[in-house]
């Protein structure tokens, strides 16, 4: 695995999640596809990019010994007790000369290749932090929490649902995640971190492949794409 272009580059993949909502038994990314689990078959992606030099894989504590034997080539270490905690755990052992950093959920664990191209071009052009993004095909509604009460309908032409990987400058992921840290600040991703430490974060296409395996009708669509 090479550096793309001036930066090196490190993927962190998360692995951390029990994946309750998939109903498997098992924490997710230990669920298999096709004969592989999905750690693998998100591992395989980024190992086979030639922009990508490192890969970091926040795993279950309980789970590490089976991580490593799955993908060898990365580093595996303890997650944490929540996605932005497993990142910092991934951040804390990146070496030295990592430029730019990749944050992978492998519940998405069949991204296109571009994609990854994708983020890591915007970076090497000068952007700090990018997100692949898909136009949003449902109507979307506001929805009050309490009463359940439906608000007005969101224009859908301005909406977007964001994938992964989001893909960083490391020293402005580094110092969002440190001050995050520092106000008791909790978001649902790394790139609300950033922005909220002041950057701004640059789109890119996403692609349909890059859905997130989330409920167990979802491995069904993930057993087509395997097979293919």
């Amino acid at each position: 695995m090479a550096a793309h272009g001036q930066l090196t580059v490190a993927a962190i993949l998360v692995a951390a999640g029990d994946g309750q909502r998939l109903g498997a038994g098992l924490p997710k990314a230990f669920v298999k596809v096709a004969g592989r689990t999905l750690l693998e078959h998100a591992t395989a992606v980024f190992a086979g990019h030639r922009g990508v030099r490192d890969i970091v894989v926040c795993a279950p504590a309980a789970l590490l010994e089976t991580a490593a034997g799955l993908v060898p080539g990365a580093v595996v270490v303890s997650g944490g007790s929540s996605r932005q905690d497993s990142v910092a755990c991934g951040l804390a052992v990146l070496a030295e000369d990592i430029d730019a950093v990749l944050v992978h959920d492998v519940a998405r664990a069949f991204v296109p290749a571009e994609v990854i191209s994708r983020v890591i071009d915007a970076l090497a052009a000068g952007a700090t932090a990018v997100v692949p993004t898909v136009p949003v095909a449902d109507t979307i509604r506001r929805r009050d929490p309490g009463t359940g009460a439906l608000g007005p309908t969101l224009h859908r032409a301005g909406l977007v649902a964001v994938q992964t990987p989001q893909g960083f400058r490391r020293g402005a992921l580094v110092a969002a995640h440190a001050a995050a840290t520092a106000r008791g600040l909790e978001a649902t991703d790394d790139a609300a971190l950033v922005e909220a430490h002041g950057e701004s974060v640059t789109a890119v296409p996403g692609a349909e492949e890059a859905f997130k395996i989330t409920q167990p009708l979802d491995l069904l669509l993930a057993e087509t794409l395997a097979a293919r």
